[in-house]
């Protein structure tokens, strides 16, 4: 039948691929389903079928809207489709009606492990409350209120237990709060520091460059000098170098008297 599908259309075909698929993780699923005996592992598995339904339900709408848009095939074509989705229908429904009868004996495992006791324990109470005379229903009255009276004593014990710790904890986180504020005010402080003294080593930097490019003129200075000096005592008569002022030889001075 699917083969026959698909050659009418590759959607269709598709689709019921998907539908079969699903139709078989449901079956394999309830009979898991029987040999689980824990309710709570019994609803997660119902709730996982629950969804696989629910995916089988969106896929035989889309078969059908895929089959009315098929407006080419002829009337045999078209009954096979229908009774295919009706198929698919039927079966979905009975994995329905078995879900729905798994859930209510889910439901009345709950009601009879929650409300079997209790109703027990009501009719011992009936049974008991029967046979004893007012002075001991009196005085288990009296026992009763009493132990609530306790109970109550309990319960303001360990509120203001918690109001205390409560209490504590507040004061504890104010106090880790402002900790925390005084922190972050001092790293505030010594990245500001630190700031300012990366400011001053650029600074002094700067002067210790001026001060070597002060120093490294003033000694070539010193070096022109000396070199001057150098060659004017080697070369005394060397017009090319000027003289140099206070080592210049003194001038030939004439004499206005010349003796006889």
């Amino acid at each position: 039948m699917a083969s026959s599908i698909s050659a009418i259309s590759e959607e269709l075909g598709e689709i019921d691929g998907q539908i079969a698929d699903i139709f078989r993780a449901l079956s394999n699923g309830f009979q898991k389903f029987e040999k689980i005996k824990d309710a709570s592992r019994q609803s997660r598995q119902l709730e996982d079928l629950t969804g696989k339904m629910r995916e089988c339900k969106r896929l035989i709408k889309e078969f059908d809207r895929e089959v009315k848009e098929l407006n080419t095939v002829d009337p045999d074509t078209s009954k096979i489709l229908n009774e295919k989705k009706q198929s698919m229908v039927k079966e979905l429904n009975s994995y329905v009606a078995l879900k729905k009868q798994y859930a209510t004996n889910i439901q009345n495992k709950r009601v009879d492990l929650f409300g079997g006791p209790a109703e027990g324990f009501e009719e011992d109470n009936g049974l008991q409350a029967s046979t004893m005379t007012n002075q001991q229903l009196m005085d288990n009255g009296h026992q009763m209120m009493d132990e609530t009276d306790q109970a109550i004593e309990r319960s303001k014990k360990v509120v203001h237990e918690t109001i205390n710790v409560g209490t504590e904890t507040a004061a504890a986180l104010k106090a880790q709060t402002e900790q925390m504020s005084r922190i972050v005010n001092e790293l505030d402080s010594i990245h500001f520091s630190i700031k300012k003294a990366s400011q001053l080593v650029k600074e002094i930097g700067r002067q210790v460059a001026t001060d070597r490019c002060i120093m490294a003129l003033l000694f070539l200075i010193v070096v022109g000098v000396i070199s001057i000096i150098i060659v004017k005592l080697v070369h005394p008569n060397n017009k090319d170098i000027r003289d140099i002022p206070g080592l210049a030889p003194p001038a030939n001075r004439r004499l206005l008297w010349i003796p006889d």
